[in-house]
């Protein structure tokens, strides 16, 4: 790695954080934390980043579903690659019976399920940042 990715991880869970951010950081990534939607909001604004890991489940409910349509909306931000780590099971999250359900529902690039396995983990990382280069992305 010639320069150190930029990922951002926004979760309201300050032990899940720590430990994920302990196995990217000793990958050679470089993370920034936010415990909440606006503060995340705030910080992706002011610096830019290669990746986003994003809960759903923060504050009043499945925010995080609000906050990756809100990235996707903004000329600034709608390229960032979306990496949802959620303790929600994906069937549950994104199928709901009886209702035909947008493939966009959610505007991601992955989902994954905690708790994570560090290798699954860094795996998606790796896909996520090199398919973002190759299609031209402008990645730091």
């Amino acid at each position: 790695m010639n320069e150190r990715k930029k990922l951002m991880i926004i979760d309201d869970d300050p032990d899940f954080v720590a430990g994920i951010r302990a196995i990217l950081d000793g990958a050679g990534y470089e993370t920034d934390v936010a415990y909440n939607p606006k503060a995340g909001f705030e910080a992706l604004k002011a610096r830019r980043h290669d990746l986003l890991l994003l809960d759903i489940m923060m504050g009043r409910g499945a925010e995080g579903v609000m906050m990756a349509r809100k990235i996707r909306k903004d000329p600034a931000l709608s390229d960032l690659p979306i990496l949802i780590i959620t303790g929600i099971r994906e069937q549950i999250a994104f199928m709901f019976p009886g209702q035909a359900v947008h493939p966009n529902f959610v505007p991601l690039n992955e989902l994954i399920e905690k708790p994570v396995e560090p290798d699954l983990l860094l795996e998606r990382v790796a896909a996520l940042l090199k398919a973002a280069e190759t299609r031209g992305q402008p990645v730091a």
